[in-house]
């Protein structure tokens, strides 16, 4: 019988072990973190790595923007319509970059394995503005034209029965996870100031035997199984944030699974205009 067998039969031993190792992972985590946010927002602490993000504040107040997915409904003649938009996409969506003259104003990436992966590719991107969370410089010496924003992985790490997130509206202070990118560039959008965000090619219709992106890129999730359900969980949140502060979010993805938002058809956004 193993150690783990014999602490896992012990009805005092086991449940201490594991409140220890919450404290380890979540509640000490999330302390620290909410100590350092209170002196950096309250201007205590000056020198964070957060600093350049007040640049962007409010930046594009009252605008329209597109958050390109990599799902596979993703087309390349969908990013081509969006040349003249401002755009956020993240990951592997320079896979396209061969495809396309059409480039996002900001790039994000949260995921260490995928920037681990593909470091070379990111650092060079030719995009405008790159976000990171800090999951990643907290890992690796990062140049200065990264936008860095302190993510909030709440207790997403640790086994847990019910889904559940939070949506901030101010990123110097935090981003909190929703278990995708897309949750962060929504809560980077908002604090950019745009009012009237779609999203393209969030399938959010996971598996683990299926093509889960637009392209292969050869980062495997071990959870992608659940991970639709765990993403329509956090886009519920920035509904109900979106809802009460007058910013509308459209689903403009072909097909999938994300019916939190009212969908909208991509051709027919810009066919409109044109008639006007």
């Amino acid at each position: 019988m193993t150690i783990k067998k014999i602490l896992k039969g012990n009805k005092y031993i086991y449940p201490l072990l594991k409140f220890v190792r919450k404290i380890q992972k979540i509640i000490l985590p999330n302390f620290i973190f909410n100590v350092n946010k209170i002196l950096r927002v309250n201007g205590i602490y000056r020198n964070s790595q957060y600093e350049k993000l007040k640049t962007l504040k409010d930046k594009h107040k009252g605008e329209r923007c597109f958050i390109v997915g990599t799902g596979p409904s993703l087309i390349i003649q969908d990013l081509d319509k969006l040349r003249n938009e401002v755009t956020f996409s993240m990951n592997s969506i320079f896979l396209a970059f061969d495809e396309t003259e059409w480039r996002p104003n900001y790039y994000g990436v949260q995921f260490p394995d995928f920037y681990s992966k593909y470091k070379s590719e990111i650092d060079h991107l030719d995009v405008e503005y790159k976000f990171v969370g800090d999951v990643i410089s907290k890992q690796n010496k990062l140049s200065n034209e990264y936008y860095i924003y302190p993510l909030n992985l709440l207790n997403h790490t640790w086994h847990h029965q019910k889904y559940h997130t939070k949506f901030s509206e101010d990123a110097f202070a935090v981003i909190y996870d929703g278990y995708t990118i897309t949750y962060s560039l929504l809560q980077l959008a908002v604090y950019l100031g745009f009012v009237e965000i779609y999203l393209i090619g969030v399938d959010c219709n996971y598996s683990s035997n299926t093509n889960n992106h637009f392209k292969d890129y050869g980062v495997v999730d071990p959870l992608a199984f659940a991970a639709g359900e765990k993403m329509i969980s956090a886009f519920k949140e920035a509904k109900k944030y979106a809802d009460r502060h007058g910013i509308k979010i459209y689903n403009a993805t072909r097909g999938g699974m994300l019916e939190i938002f009212e969908r909208v058809d991509l051709d027919n956004v810009f066919s409109e205009e044109n008639v006007v």
